[in-house]
């Protein structure tokens, strides 16, 4: 099978990247040091290329009434140009057919980033969804062809200052931006771009979209003005320690969002109705998403450990690393209701059941620890 490559992949080797198949797509694992490269985010600055995700425009008079009928989320709360949504798409059976993020620019121009992995059942989904409702709604794909779009995410306590050294003409329209918000900024040097304070680390920072023929004149810009490079085993490690699910592995098409922890991303109060709403309704909740901290040595925590409390149910890590940040082994794991924060379980680990502690989410935010 021949991997899907973004456009800096070349990029990526010429800085000797360390390549892997991620869900069919070529990308950096690594630079050099995954351990570099996440400190590099949490103190100075780092980027990511993210251009495997797939940048979808939704264009026409009824774009809004035809989101507020589509995601779980309530794109109401979007009143402001350049503001930001973070939502969940759910099917028929409420579970969850993809995380996103929709932007509002206009009342007739909303754009969302969905997952790579999901981008073409989301978009069959979504179309699906025009067709069943004869809207008149557009749907553009912006990941070939000439409206074709990379995307960078410039993460850390410098990434903003960094961006702005590459984008000095941004800097009016995103300095004033506060978090989950965008601009659009005409006529820089890389052609139309988007900047949003939004990223997928628990640090500051801008994720760039911007014409993807730019791209390694963006990713070398970038790398002149002192951002370090960063791959996926950061990512992970980052965005783990910040609490945020992982689509594929924390949640997916056979999860309750509300057993994800996710419920903050649906609005069930209006009246509007979405896909999922009514089989959502019906399950409630059924168990909690939360932190867990290793406290036994001889183990490290990873996905589909078994996680037993003091009753009788059983819970299951989703994820789990070794955080560098708190240099302690860390997870996200689904566990039973009964299970309160301050609690110590155990997880089976291979022949073991070793002690951890039910923490609070996030690990890690703004460089702080949160959770010990």
């Amino acid at each position: 099978m021949t991997l899907k490559t973004t456009p800096l992949n070349s990029a990526h080797r010429a800085a000797g990247a360390k390549m892997v198949d991620f869900g069919g797509w070529d990308m950096p694992v690594n630079y050099g040091s995954q351990i570099e490269e996440h400190h590099a985010v949490r103190t100075d600055v780092g980027m990511f290329d993210v251009s495997h995700m797939c940048v979808v425009d939704l264009e026409g008079d009824d774009a809004r009434p035809f989101l507020r009928g589509l995601l779980a989320n309530n794109v109401d709360k979007l009143q402001v140009p350049g503001k930001a949504l973070y939502s969940c798409m759910l099917n028929e059976q409420g579970f969850v057919i993809d995380d996103l993020i929709v932007y509002f620019f206009a009342e007739n121009w909303f754009r969302l980033v969905v997952n790579a992995g999901t981008a073409h059942k989301d978009i069959a989904w979504i179309d699906a969804q025009i067709a069943a409702r004869g809207s008149a709604v557009k749907l553009t794909e912006r990941r070939d062809g000439e409206g074709a779009m990379a995307l960078i995410a410039v993460q850390g306590p410098n990434a903003r200052a960094k961006v702005w050294q590459v984008l000095p003409g941004a800097r009016a329209a995103t300095e004033p931006l506060k978090p989950f918000n965008a601009a659009i900024v005409k006529d820089t040097a890389f052609g139309e771009v988007m900047v949003a304070r939004t990223g997928y680390t628990g640090e500051d920072g801008f994720e760039i979209a911007f014409p993807a023929g730019a791209a390694d004149a963006m990713w070398n810009a970038l790398m002149a003005a002192g951002v370090k490079p960063a791959g996926l085993g950061a990512r992970d490690t980052l965005r783990l320690e910040a609490g945020m699910n992982l689509y594929g592995q924390d949640m997916d098409e056979t999860v309750n969002p509300l057993d994800a922890g996710l419920a903050w991303t649906i609005d069930l109060v209006s009246e509007r109705d979405f896909p999922g709403k009514a089989a959502l309704l019906a399950m409630g909740q059924n168990a909690k998403f939360v932190g867990l901290i290793l406290r036994d040595k001889g183990g490290v925590l990873r996905a589909h450990q078994r996680v037993l409390g003091a009753g009788e149910g059983v819970g299951e890590i989703t994820s789990g690393t070794f955080s560098p940040s708190m240099q302690l082994a860390i997870a996200l794991a689904r566990v039973p209701m009964d299970v309160e924060v301050g609690d110590t379980v155990h997880v089976e680990i291979r022949d073991k059941k070793l002690a951890a502690s039910v923490v609070k989410l996030p690990f890690v935010r703004n460089g702080k620890i949160l959770a010990a």
